[in-house]
């Protein structure tokens, strides 16, 4: 009995907060999980927003960009806002989900989101940057806080809930990727097109409402978890083993979101047209569900996932590779050895956290870590991307560097890959 209380009180504690809910608290999270359709649906509906804005914009970059004559260095700054500050809004997230309250935090950050895409479609470049501040922070705030929700409040189903929550994120980066250009044709422009994907975060809000309601007062994060005598929180940010983790995770974000900032463009630039070109792009989205299941279940079963890192870094490099040699013609195949690659090393970038700590608050601490490092890092990506074309004239350089991130990323993730625990 001693045992099974011991871990109940475990589970109790909210790894984003690192906090023990109060029977206030315990009391609103029943209440939410007596209503578990609503439950189920406010998670798909916020997950749905988390990769939206960004996806949409990829395959319309050369537009806006147009629209307002800006360089492909300014223009990558369009992609590049929103990741920068993924990491810097990742920073306040866990202290507003404990000042305000996750669920408040969530519907607060949706409804910043659909202003932020709304002030994107404003006549001015500093509106369209402001813009992505807003969609940026928005995202993150979400990206922090949905993985604490599921694990609080499914700890029996974290996996099958993660899985939901990973697949609506996925589906949503897909239609809106492969409606990009639709929409703009439909709508009248590239305004339309964005603006469109207001409505789901609004949507998603008003499905958010009710978890609002029931937990209204009673957030649960009234009391902080003490830890046992003697004990002290690890320090991630000195430990190196963290760092290797949190690089890694960095490096794949890299690769990703230069694909998200530019991959429509390449084919474009190589004689696709534009709604082939999003359609490719979108298919890439979509057949990242493929890694990101599979690795991570296969990282899990092993005590050193070495050959799994070699595995989805070859995987990327090769497909950068394709786009170097024959970016038009194989743009089917490098889209697809793409997205197996970047869905896996996603995958396994979030369980390296998991596998690499020993208990929840460590696991919290580093995913932290890492989200704010690793964004930081991958807002780089398609900035420098864009001024080295805008240099060259050509995808070559580019391309040629992200295929060294995948060497060095490769070269990190064996260090990180090792069984140990920080």
């Amino acid at each position: 009995m001693r045992g099974t209380e011991t871990d109940h009180a475990r589970v109790l504690v909210d790894a984003e907060a690192d906090v023990r809910p109060s029977a206030a608290g315990a009391a609103a999270r029943r209440a939410l999980l007596a209503h578990p359709v609503l439950l189920l649906v406010g998670i798909v509906l916020a997950s749905l927003n988390m990769r939206v804005a960004l996806a949409s914009v990829a395959p319309l970059v050369g537009e806006i960009a147009g629209h307002f004559g800006l360089s492909s260095t300014a223009g990558s700054l369009i992609t590049s806002i929103p990741v920068l500050f993924l990491g810097l809004g990742a920073l306040v997230a866990p202290w507003l989900g404990r000042r305000f309250g996750a669920e408040r935090t969530v519907l607060a950050a949706l409804l910043l989101l659909a202003a932020g895409i709304l002030v994107r479609l404003l006549p001015s470049v500093l509106a369209l940057y402001g813009g992505g501040i807003l969609v940026g922070t928005a995202i993150a705030l979400l990206n922090v806080l949905m993985p604490g929700l599921i694990k609080r409040d499914f700890p029996d189903r974290a996996a099958a809930m993660t899985s939901v929550y990973t697949g609506a994120m996925v589906a949503g980066a897909t239609v809106a990727a492969a409606a990009a250009v639709p929409l703009e044709e439909a709508l009248g422009g590239w305004q339309g097109s964005l603006g469109f994907w207001s409505l789901l975060a609004v949507v998603a809000a008003v499905g958010w409402l009710p978890q609002v309601l029931i937990a209204r007062g009673r957030t649960g994060h009234e009391v902080r978890a003490v830890p046992a005598a003697g004990a002290a929180p690890t320090r991630v940010w000195r430990s190196a083993l963290a760092w290797q983790v949190t690089l890694f995770m960095g490096l794949q974000s890299v690769w990703s979101y230069v694909l998200i900032a530019w991959m429509p463009t390449i084919f474009t630039d190589h004689g696709m047209s534009r709604s082939e070109a999003g359609v490719v792009f979108a298919f890439n989205n979509l057949i990242q569900v493929a890694g990101a299941f599979v690795v991570p279940l296969l990282a899990g079963r092993r005590r050193s996932q070495r050959p799994l890192v070699v595995l989805v870094t070859a995987m990327v490099a090769a497909g950068y590779a394709g786009l170097l040699v024959a970016p038009a013609e194989g743009a089917w195949l490098w889209a697809a050895v793409l997205g197996v690659g970047q869905g896996g090393a996603l995958g396994l970038a979030l369980t390296l956290i998991v596998l690499r700590t020993g208990d929840a608050p460590t696991a919290a601490r580093l995913s932290g870590m890492a989200q704010t490092v690793g964004y930081l890092l991958a807002a780089a990506g398609p900035l420098a991307a864009g001024a080295l074309h805008q240099a060259t004239g050509s995808w070559t350089v580019p391309i040629a560097l992200v295929i060294g991130v995948c060497a060095a990323a490769a070269g990190v993730g064996l260090f990180a890959a090792r069984d140990r625990t920080v």
